[in-house]
Formats: C-alpha cells, sequence, structure tokens
C-alpha cells in the first residue's frame, strides 16, 4: 500500500486529525466522523481502537504507508532507548518531512509528491525518495532548475516558525538539519506510545 491519495476531509473527520488548512477548516465545521450515524460515534473506544486510531494518526500526519509505518516502528524499537520517541525521530528525519518542516512544502502530501519528481538534492545529489534518512549537518536544497517552482516559491515566502532542528536560508533556497529532534520540539501533537503498544501486543 502506498501513501494515501485519497479525499483527505474524509479521513480527517474519521480520525479527528487536521494536517492541512482545508482539512483543519472541514473539522472546525463538521467535527464528527462521516457517515450517516458520524455523530454518534464519540462513545469511549477500547484501548485497541484507542492504539489503532492513533497508529492511523500517526500514518496521515507523515503520509506513509502501513508497511513503511510498521517498518519504522520495527527500527525504532531495534535502536537504544525509548521506542516511542525513536520512532517519532525517524519520521521527522525522513526528507519529505524536513522539506516540509523548513517550509518547502505546504502540506506533507506536497513535499512528499515534490522530492519525488526530484525537486530536492540532498548535499548536492538529487534526490527521489521522500522517505530518505537525512542526517544531522545534511544540507537539503533546491535544485536550481526548480527554484523558479510556483508552489515551492509562494510555500517559502509563507513558512511558519522553523523548529529548533532545522535552519534555512531563503535566499538559496537550502536547509540544514542542525540536530537531532527531541520530541519535546517535534510539532506533532499525539501519543505516539498508544502507536508502540499497538505494535507491541
Amino acid at each position: 500500500m502506498s501513501s494515501y491519495r485519497g479525499p483527505k476531509a474524509k479521513v480527517a473527520r474519521s480520525l479527528g486529525l487536521a494536517t492541512t488548512q482545508k482539512t483543519q477548516k472541514v473539522l472546525d465545521r463538521r467535527n464528527f466522523g462521516p457517515g450517516q450515524h458520524g455523530q454518534d460515534r464519540k462513545k469511549s473506544a477500547s484501548v485497541y481502537k484507542q492504539q489503532l486510531v492513533e497508529k492511523q494518526r500517526l500514518r496521515f500526519t507523515y503520509n506513509i504507508s502501513e508497511a513503511q509505518m510498521a517498518k519504522t516502528y520495527a527500527e525504532a524499537n531495534r535502536r537504544e532507548g525509548s521506542a516511542g520517541d525513536n520512532l517519532m525521530v525517524l519520521l521527522e528525519t525522513r526528507l519529505d518531512a524536513l522539506v516540509f518542516r523548513m517550509g518547502f512544502a505546504r502540506t506533507i502530501f506536497a513535499a512528499r509528491q515534490y522530492v519525488a519528481h526530484g525537486h530536492f538534492s540532498v548535499n548536492g545529489v538529487r534526490s527521489f525518495s521522500p522517505s530518505r534518512l537525512v542526517k544531522v549537518g545534511d544540507v537539503i536544497a533546491v535544485r536550481e532548475r526548480s527554484k523558479n517552482h510556483v508552489q515551492i516559491k509562494e510555500a517559502l515566502e509563507n513558512a511558519p516558525a522553523l523548529p529548533e532542528y532545522v535552519t534555512v536560508d531563503k535566499d538559496k533556497m537550502e536547509g540544514k538539519l542542525v540536530a537531532t529532534p527531541l520530541r519535546a520540539q517535534i510539532p506533532v501533537q499525539l501519543q505516539e506510545q498508544l502507536v508502540v503498544e499497538y505494535y507491541s501486543r
């Protein structure tokens, strides 16, 4: 299964999670699940359901497939330290996630597309892999031929504040991962421990 390409508003309502400005507007208007019985589904969920929903929310936040999520969790669990913290760091240091976080794309969905189309390089080498893990010190740059890309330019001009672990030179249209993200610095308000529990069953 690939990353999600379906109607994002429907998923946002189902999971109670906004990943774009448009889906936030939908949730502001209709903060209940889709379908005829959407408003009747707010009963307390089972522990398993809570774990499953949180895993789906995390998948949707980073726009990755179930297979990618399971693989990332396995790597996070293999490393020393907290599996939950490791999971968040691995997801946050994907190339598409950092392209989004640096402000080169307005959404994680756009970031994945831009990387897949070859608009970015890492340390001077063109990359087509959204899932590529970026290391501290790596430089992510818009390729010379893509610097007039209208959507990338507009996103960068209107980019929100940067997290502490990245820097961006808007004139050069490049950014750098300057430190390994700390969990508290990652702007994702989800309970990754529920995701760890889901995969630890």
